[in-house]
């Protein structure tokens, strides 16, 4: 009972409160770093102005970014829920946490882009939480275990396309972007370090195509 009050309370907290992050936002990091400084030792911001396509492109492709993160959210609480391990538990617990800071970052930049955040998030959260206990009640802890392996190596090809795509003057979308594929490949490194069993190529192929479906519905809505 625990443990479903605890994956009740992620799914509210996910879908209805702000969330907070544990780490300061990339962005403010990378443009410090990237940026010239005064004669006054200051680093200065680069305040290139997107054009409307620019702004609007970043903003569709932020608010994937977000759902992405809603799904994360639901795929590590459900086999949290799932498994009996409870170092399994502890890990996937520990995983959703550091992705909670992924969450944070792209609702705060789909707001400085004057969008909004998926309409359907509910479903999203709903259809990935659903998946990932039915892969881990089905296949067991390694199954669980390459199956986020497999989910973090598809989102990090994902982000890394999105790099293709923002405006080479978006510094604030394009750090949170780096930061954010640096930290998913990490978490599926981890998974495949504590026994991820490699995945049926047939899955890996639905596994795309539902992402894909995901992806293309949630830029727009």
């Amino acid at each position: 009972m625990d443990n479903l009050l605890i994956c009740v309370d992620n799914a509210l907290r996910t879908l209805l409160a702000k969330p907070v992050a544990s780490r300061a936002t990339p962005a403010h990091v990378q443009t410090e770093r990237l940026s010239p400084k005064n004669c006054s030792g200051i680093a200065l911001t680069d305040n290139t102005p997107l054009t409307p396509e620019e702004r609007k492109l970043a903003g569709s492709l932020m608010r994937v970014n977000h759902v992405g993160e809603v799904c994360a959210q639901a795929l590590y609480a459900s086999q949290s829920l799932a498994t009996q391990n409870s170092a399994l538990k502890s890990y996937f617990r520990h995983s959703g946490q550091e992705e909670l800071d992924h969450l944070a970052w792209t609702e705060r930049r789909v707001k400085e882009l004057d969008t909004h955040t998926s309409y359907l998030n509910p479903l999203w959260y709903a259809g990935a939480f659903g998946i990932g206990f039915l892969v881990a009640k089905i296949g067991g802890d390694k199954l669980s275990l390459g199956f986020v392996a497999e989910t973090e190596r598809q989102v990090g090809k994902h982000l890394q396309s999105h790099l293709g795509r923002l405006a080479k003057g978006d510094l604030e979308s394009r750090a949170i972007v780096k930061q954010m594929k640096l930290d998913e490949e990490s978490h599926s490194k981890k998974a495949i370090a504590k026994g991820a069993t490699e995945l049926p190529t047939p899955l890996k192929y639905l596994m795309r195509g539902v992402a894909k479906v995901m992806t293309n519905t949630a830029y727009h809505i």
